[in-house]
C-alpha cells in the first residue's frame, strides 16, 4: 500500500502530550494510524 503524507496542526499541549509518548517509542504517526484505523472500524459496525 502506497503511503501518503498528512500534515496536521496541533495545539501546544496536545504536541507535548506526543512527545511524551515518543520518549516511550510510540510516534506520532503510528498512534494516529492507530487511531484511525480503529474509528473507521466502529464505523463499519
Amino acid at each position: 500500500m502506497k503511503m501518503i503524507r498528512l500534515n496536521v496542526q496541533l495545539p501546544a499541549p496536545l504536541k507535548t502530550k506526543l512527545d511524551a509518548l515518543r520518549q516511550r517509542g510510540t510516534t506520532a504517526a503510528g498512534l494516529i494510524r492507530h487511531l484511525l484505523e480503529k474509528h473507521f472500524q466502529q464505523s463499519i459496525q
